[in-house]
């Protein structure tokens, strides 16, 4: 994603409300990517944005507004060596 901004976001949710999470989740548009999954967090979204501005707004007033949501860690990718099972050239 030339220019943009890729994010991989865990979430801590609520374990009432991880189907009604991924929902709200799944309708965002950035998010291309959703994972329910084991471990210290409940779902993994992989996020693409325009910009790290667009991500924070997207963070901010989208995606901490879901009821259910009690916690995320935010990893932002900043170099790709492998996607897709290719290598990305510089």
């Amino acid at each position: 994603m030339p220019g943009g901004v890729l994010v991989i976001l865990d979430v801590n949710v609520k374990s009432q409300e991880l189907e009604r999470v991924a929902q709200a989740l799944e309708k965002l548009p950035q998010v291309s990517d959703l994972y329910e999954v084991t471990g210290e967090y409940d779902l993994v979204a992989v996020i693409e944005t325009d910009s790290i501005m667009s991500f924070r707004n997207l963070l901010k007033d989208k995606v901490l507004s879901i009821k259910g949501i009690s916690g995320t860690n935010t990893l932002v990718i900043i170099h790709t060596h492998k996607r897709t099972g290719k290598t990305v050239a510089e």
